[in-house]
């Protein structure tokens, strides 16, 4: 997607440890206009998947996930990362590990909320070495879901989980992946 590409290059910063800081657009603060488009987007790569719902892990994985559940007219679940007091029941849970804070977290969805008749699309902001989406992955198959796919907003080409999920025969459609960055320039894949 040209205008995430150079909406990165635009109010984007390359951090030390591979970071890519979009806070001002995409996760901090959010730009609801380009997030729709964003939704359009990813609503327009998946037309032809019939999916049924749209799965993402809380925090930032949930507003994009919901500009793309809108231009679909489909239901958002995302996985908490802690299971709180409303969440009771049958849950489907499984341990991801996040880059960003170099921590794990074990989330957790009521299974009152996925079925094995959906048909899933795994939307998030950042696609890095795929932990977060493998996951996910984990949760539509312990409910016996279809995934259909993944979609990611930024993906990290350079760190591999997007190739890493091809390779096992995942639809990935990430909007921008980056190529290679750092605090001096950042490239897109072409």
């Amino acid at each position: 997607m040209k205008a995430l590409e150079e909406k990165i290059l635009k109010d984007g910063t390359v951090l030390p440890g591979n970071i890519l800081k979009v806070g001002s657009f995409l996760n901090h603060q959010l730009d609801v206009d380009f997030l729709m488009e964003m939704g359009r987007e990813i609503a327009s790569l998946f037309k032809d998947d019939n999916v049924t719902k749209i799965l993402t892990v809380e925090t930032s994985g949930i507003a994009v996930a919901m500009a793309a559940a809108v231009a679909m007219h489909v239901p958002v679940v995302f996985a908490k990362k802690h299971k709180s007091s409303n969440i009771s029941g049958n849950l489907y849970t499984t341990i991801v590990h996040s880059y960003t804070h170099n921590i794990d977290y074990n989330i957790v969805v009521d299974s009152e909320f996925l079925k094995s008749s959906d048909r899933i699309l795994i939307v998030d902001d950042f696609l890095a070495n795929g932990k977060a989406l493998l996951g996910l992955i984990d949760i539509v198959n312990q409910a016996g879901a279809e995934l259909v796919g993944c979609s990611c907003a930024i993906e990290k080409g350079f760190q591999k989980g997007g190739d890493m999920l091809r390779e096992k025969g995942i639809k990935v459609e990430s909007l921008a992946i980056v190529e290679s960055m750092d605090e001096t320039s950042l490239t897109f894949r072409r």
